[in-house]
């Protein structure tokens, strides 16, 4: 037990230092599985798990959704989107912030990366509501609180990396996230219509678009329905894998923007270059959380929680409260890809034995992690949306995304009391 703790303690240290999250997961586990064991068994260590991790047939899902996402922003479906909500939502007072939470949900499903659909929708959204006069603490919270999105509402890369640690079905992790992930939008919608109700200013009603254009801004979200259905409808049915589905969705969207903007080399390049970097970085950061897993395994902490839970089969939920109290409070310091790969593996066999259902908790920790994304100091969709717009201040966009995490803790607590919120879609399926 006094291993875990120094080990977690010079892995937290090491961040705050600003050492990659990687490379401090990776040098803490090396250096405590050395003390444990010894420095030849440590390294073997490492060179297997890094072998292994990188020919994982079950693994190459994660780059293809990657580049399904990659070719999806290209092809421009995210302007549709957003225009498409725009035409219903733009003449009520906040009503472009709610049209950017309602386009961040529909890109979030053909994309799967949170980072992504902040980025994406943070240069589609911003110019309309600085052209009407929304505040821009508003504008940034919104677009931060809707990127969250894309780790929730499926495919997304955060439920597939958990469901290959636990070993769980991806195709009912993903089910399992539609509901949620629509109480998600609803309640983004109703943090706005409060914000707006207390200051009228901050987000002040657009022109009224006629119906007719407003039929044919729904008309041309076509492309994300079709894909959606296709890499979504033939996982359900059982006609292809995981796997599959991400490289049939990953080939549809290749096909998609080579219709929508024609073939350029250097286009396909640019995008093929971009998953290769951002599947680098998701497989370092996974290289170094199963080192450091390796080390705590060691340790006595996982026989401890094992112990632990065996005290609490009257009250599983108390253990949920508190593993979503410890999630929030890493959130404050780290990432969510991080989070989910650091603490899954010691979690996962603690909540197993009180008998809790794993696709229940998987959404729990899912949307626990997306209010990491917004919360301060680290909350990493905040310094996308700074990046892409360094005009405005942290502390402006920190203050805009107050209301969202919010309701994202109400959120939370939702799916924690009615289990069904999550369980229903996958019950159906089976």
């Amino acid at each position: 037990m006094t291993e875990a703790a120094i080990g977690f303690g010079a892995m937290l240290a090491l961040v705050f230092l600003r050492v990659p999250i990687a490379i401090g997961m990776g040098l803490v586990g090396f250096a405590g599985f050395a003390a444990i064991v010894n420095s030849k068994a440590a390294l073997a260590m490492v060179a297997a798990l890094t072998y292994e991790t990188g020919i994982n047939y079950t693994l190459s899902v994660v780059p293809l959704f990657i580049l399904m996402g990659a070719f999806v922003t290209r092809a421009g479906l995210s302007s549709e989107l957003y225009d498409a909500s725009y035409a219903f939502l733009g003449h009520l007072r906040g009503g472009l912030a709610m049209a950017t939470i309602i386009a961040c949900g529909g890109f979030s499903a053909v994309c799967g990366s949170s980072l992504a659909t902040a980025a994406t929708m943070a240069k589609v959204s911003m110019p309309s509501m600085r052209r009407f006069g929304y505040a821009d603490s508003l504008a940034t919270g919104a677009i931060a609180a809707g990127g969250t999105l894309g780790i929730l509402i499926p495919p997304s890369v955060l439920m597939v990396i958990y469901g290959l640690m636990t070993e769980q079905d991806i195709g009912k992790l993903f089910l399992a996230g539609l509901i949620p992930g629509l109480v998600a939008i609803g309640l983004y919608l109703l943090a706005i219509m409060a914000v707006v109700r207390v200051i009228p200013s901050s987000g002040p009603p657009g022109k009224r678009t006629p119906w007719p254009q407003r039929l044919r801004a729904l008309r041309s979200v076509w492309g994300v329905l079709v894909l959606f259905m296709l890499v979504m409808g033939g996982l359900y049915g059982g006609v292809f894998t995981p796997t599959e589905a991400g490289g049939i969705g990953a080939t549809g969207a290749f096909l998609f923007l080579i219709g929508r903007r024609g073939w350029s080399l250097a286009e396909i390049y640019d995008v093929l270059l971009e998953t290769v970097r951002t599947t680098a970085m998701l497989f370092f950061v996974l290289i170094g959380a199963l080192i450091f897993a390796n080390f705590i395994n060691y340790t006595e902490l996982p026989a401890t929680l094992i112990r632990t839970a065996a005290s609490f089969e009257a009250s599983p939920v108390h253990v949920l409260l508190a593993i979503v109290a410890i999630y929030l409070i890493l959130g404050c310091v780290l990432e969510s890809l991080s989070m989910i790969l650091l603490t899954v593996p010691i979690f996962a066999p603690f909540v197993s034995q009180l008998g809790i259902d794993m696709i229940w908790f998987g959404i729990i920790i899912v949307v626990a992690t997306e209010i990491s994304l917004i919360t301060p100091p680290i909350g990493v969709n905040i310094f996308v949306i700074r990046s892409v717009l360094p005009e405005v201040s942290t502390v402006t966009i920190f203050r805009g995304v107050t209301p969202f995490w919010l309701v994202d803790i109400l959120r939370i607590g939702l799916i924690v009391a009615f289990p069904a919120l999550s369980l229903w879609l996958p019950d159906l399926m089976r």
